[in-house]
C-alpha cells in the first residue's frame, strides 16, 4: 500500500501527492468524505483503500437553514489567523477564528498583514495579545521575503498550515511570498473600504492579564449557577467588567458564541430525533411488510 496527502478538492475528484509524484483520484459513492489535509492508503493501481486516523479536523457549520457540519481540512499543525492592519481589522473575528482554532486542536497564530502602510502596528499587536498573553502575534509586511520570514518556525519540513481570515486580508499574497512562487492568484483592494474581490475559490475565551481572567471561571464563581450575566446580584463578570478588569465587548462576543453554539447543538439533536423516528417509520414499515407477506 501506498500513502498520499489530499492537496486538491474538486467536485468529482481529488489531487493526491505520492512519492511518485501527484496524482488524481476520482470520487466513489463508497468513498468517506475527504478533505484537504486527509492521509489515505492506495493499492498498487492507485486506487482507494482506506482513510487514515485524522490528527485534527478543521469544521465549521456549513451554509444554509439546515445545520450540518461542514469539514475544511485535517492534519493541520498550525492555523495562521490573518488580518490586516486597515479599517478590515476586527478583534471580534479574530477571537471566532481562535475558537475554531481551539476547537480543531491547532496551534494558532495570529498575523496582521499590511504593517508597511500602518503608522502604528504594535497597537493593534497589543490589543490581539490582550485576547490571550500567549498567543503568537506577528505583524508582517506580507510582499517582503525577509518580513515574513519570522513565520518560517512554523513551515518546516513536515509542518502543515492553514491560512484563515476574511477576503482581502492578504492570505494569498503571504502564500506566494512564503512560497517564493505565484500559488494564489492575487486581487486589488477597494481603498474605500479596504475589501478585496473574492480570487481564491473548550469553548472558553480569555481576557489575559496580570497573571490571567478566565471567562469560564469567573462565570463559575457567579452566586447564581443560570446567571445570564447582565444584572444578576453577585454576578462576578459583571464585577470584573466594572473593576477594569474585563472588556465588555469580550463578554458580548462570548455570549454571542454561546447562543450559536446553543443553537447548532440543538438544531442536531432535533435532526437527530427527527431521523431516530424516521428509522423507527421504516423499520415498522418493513416489518408489515414482511408480515403480510407470511400470511399470503
Amino acid at each position: 500500500a501506498t500513502p498520499a496527502r489530499v492537496i486538491g478538492q474538486h467536485r468529482s475528484q481529488l489531487e493526491l501527492l505520492t512519492e511518485r509524484g501527484k496524482q488524481i483520484l476520482p470520487l466513489l459513492p463508497d468513498m468517506p468524505a475527504l478533505v484537504v489535509g486527509d492521509w489515505v492508503l492506495l493499492d498498487t493501481d492507485g486506487l482507494f483503500i482506506r482513510l487514515l486516523e485524522r490528527l485534527s479536523l478543521f469544521s465549521r457549520k456549513a451554509a444554509g437553514s439546515k445545520v450540518t457540519t461542514q469539514h475544511i481540512a485535517a492534519n493541520v499543525d498550525t492555523v495562521f489567523i490573518v488580518d490586516s492592519l486597515n479599517s478590515n481589522f476586527n478583534l471580534n473575528r479574530i477571537e471566532r477564528y481562535l475558537v475554531l482554532a481551539h476547537d480543531a486542536g491547532v496551534e494558532p497564530v495570529v498575523v496582521l498583514t499590511k504593517a508597511d502602510t500602518c503608522a502604528d502596528p504594535q497597537q493593534y499587536v497589543q490589543q490581539v495579545q490582550a485576547l490571550d498573553r500567549m498567543l503568537m502575534v506577528e505583524a508582517v509586511n506580507a510582499l517582503d521575503p525577509a518580513n515574513v520570514s519570522v513565520l518560517a518556525d512554523w513551515c518546516g519540513n513536515g509542518k502543515t498550515v492553514a491560512f484563515l481570515g476574511s477576503s482581502g486580508v492578504g492570505k494569498s499574497t503571504l502564500i506566494n511570498t512564503l512560497s517564493g512562487q505565484p500559488e494564489q492568484e492575487t486581487g486589488t483592494i477597494r481603498e474605500q473600504d479596504a475589501k478585496g474581490r473574492h480570487t481564491t475559490t473548550a469553548r472558553s475565551l480569555h481576557f489575559i492579564t496580570n497573571g490571567g481572567i478566565e471567562i469560564s471561571e469567573l462565570a463559575a464563581q457567579c452566586r447564581f449557577s443560570d446567571c445570564q450575566h447582565q444584572n444578576e446580584p453577585g454576578c462576578m463578570i459583571q464585577k470584573a467588567i466594572q473593576a477594569g478588569e474585563l472588556d465588555q465587548r469580550r463578554l458580548n462576543n462570548y455570549l454571542k458564541l454561546l447562543r450559536e453554539q446553543a443553537f447548532n447543538g440543538a438544531s442536531i439533536a432535533e435532526k437527530r430525533a427527527k431521523d431516530k423516528d424516521l428509522g423507527k417509520l421504516y423499520r415498522s414499515v418493513q416489518a408489515e411488510s414482511r408480515r403480510l407477506k407470511e400470511g399470503q
